[in-house]
């Protein structure tokens, strides 16, 4: 029944947004869809939008997603290598629950967590 999910994220400036998940993570913008005020971008399987909320004070803003990965040592080093800063409680390590990790914020503060299974 259920196929897919997508995410939908709060974000302050489309431009920005766009331009650090093509430029530094390396995702695209989904063809023929630009939209005023929503953002749809995708990257291998993962596909996240983005709604324009204007007003969002990121210090208060708990957007999160959590994102399965293959060869997550590959996809940190490219974050690195592109300048992505790493959460300071997110450095790339391997959790309890058996899942290697890592997290960044984007410029609206939302958490992405990648995660492989080890």
């Amino acid at each position: 029944m259920l196929t897919n999910i997508h995410p939908k994220l709060p974000m302050r400036n489309k431009l920005i947004t766009k331009d650090f998940y093509i430029n530094k993570l390396g995702f695209k913008q989904i063809e023929g869809a630009d939209y005023e005020g929503y953002l749809m971008l995708c990257k291998d399987a993962v596909e996240i939008h983005f709604f324009e909320h204007k007003t969002l004070d990121i210090l208060t803003n708990y957007g999160q997603v959590y994102i399965r990965t293959s060869a997550i040592e590959v996809y940190y080093d490219l974050l690195i290598k592109n300048g992505v800063s790493i959460h300071p409680n997110g450095s790339l390590e391997i959790k309890p629950w058996k899942q290697k990790e890592f997290s960044i914020l984007d410029p609206d503060y939302n958490l992405l967590t990648f995660g492989e299974a080890i």
